[in-house]
């Protein structure tokens, strides 16, 4: 019985290991050959570009990358727009330098329009490309025509509810250090890495067959966690914006369910109080995944705002 015990462990193991060299083998060739190299005064800018129309800067989440970019202008912007993703500072092929910042982040991406000849850009951001993208709006009004925030984090605030959401940024941390844990905890408990991302079991059991496929396709496409990791653990220490968003002119649309627990409602409150004329779309369930679970109220709310205030 012992031997027959051990041999189902080997054939298991093997299987396990074979099944995540292939996934990982896999996700290196979804991003390999599919992204642009910049040079710029901040290092090096990754991105990827598409479409036709007015031109959007879409800036990824943790955990993202030009992907995760392409995957928003997938669902979100295509077609009808010329949207911009590049790769925040520490993901894929962009650079992290030690003790940069989101302000330089912002710089970086006005380094990027400048190569690609773009003088004005509406700006779409998910999660934690929220500090960059509302520093961007504040320190470079000019290139602005529109800002549109999804779940995105703006300012921390000293709660229960705060320290429960930092604990789940610093559990994603760890787990991104190890592409076979990421891979192994997505695959065998996706439901509790869902929590970890901010969407309570309230939402994740409602899911429709569309919802899961977006879902599916953001926690699949974060691997290979390695070329990320840099980016996550600038994300997880840097500063966030907080009262400096009271300088953003532009235009400015907030998404964000009620129920997120990983980016609290709490900054879409504090973006929509602090930012002249913003307007704020709450949703009651959603999660930090609400982008899926509304997919199409967002969709149409993002693309009407970007128009409306697109300059011919």
């Amino acid at each position: 019985m012992i031997y027959i015990a051990f041999g189902l462990v080997v054939i298991v193991s093997i299987l396990a290991f074979t099944a995540y060299r292939r996934d990982t083998r896999q996700a290196l060739a979804r991003i390999n050959g599919r992204s642009t190299i910049v040079p710029s005064a901040y290092g090096q800018i990754e991105f990827s570009q598409g479409g036709e129309g007015p031109p959007v800067l879409i800036v990824h989440g943790s955990g993202g990358g030009f992907d995760q970019g392409t995957l928003i202008a997938d669902y979100f912007l295509t077609p009808g727009f010329h949207w911009i993703a590049p790769s925040r500072f520490g993901y894929l092929r962009s650079t992290h330098r030690e003790g940069a910042t989101f302000d330089e982040q912002a710089h970086a991406y006005a380094a990027l329009l400048d190569h690609l000849g773009i003088k004005r850009v509406g700006v779409v951001a998910f999660s934690h490309g929220g500090p960059s993208a509302l520093l961007f709006a504040a320190l470079h009004p000019e290139r602005v025509t529109s800002l549109t925030l999804v779940s995105a984090g703006v300012a921390s605030v000293r709660s229960g509810e705060q320290e429960g959401a930092n604990e789940k940024g610093n559990a994603l941390v760890t787990v991104f250090r190890h592409n076979w844990l990421y891979w192994g905890l997505t695959r065998l408990f996706r439901g509790t890495f869902m929590e970890l991302m901010g969407a309570p079991e309230s939402v994740t059991q409602k899911l429709s067959t569309e919802q899961r496929r977006i879902i599916d396709r953001i926690i699949d496409e974060m691997m290979p966690t390695g070329p990320r990791l840099a980016g996550v653990m600038f994300d997880n220490r840097a500063a966030l914006p907080g009262e400096r968003i009271a300088a953003i002119r532009a235009p400015t649309l907030i998404f964000h369910a009620d129920d997120d627990t990983l980016q609290l409602v709490h900054n879409a409150e504090f973006a929509a109080a602090k930012i002249p004329d913003a307007r704020l779309v709450r949703f009651d369930q959603g999660g930090h995944l609400v982008l899926a679970l509304q997919h199409e109220g967002i969709r149409a709310g993002i693309r009407e705002h970007i128009l409306q205030h697109s300059t011919p």
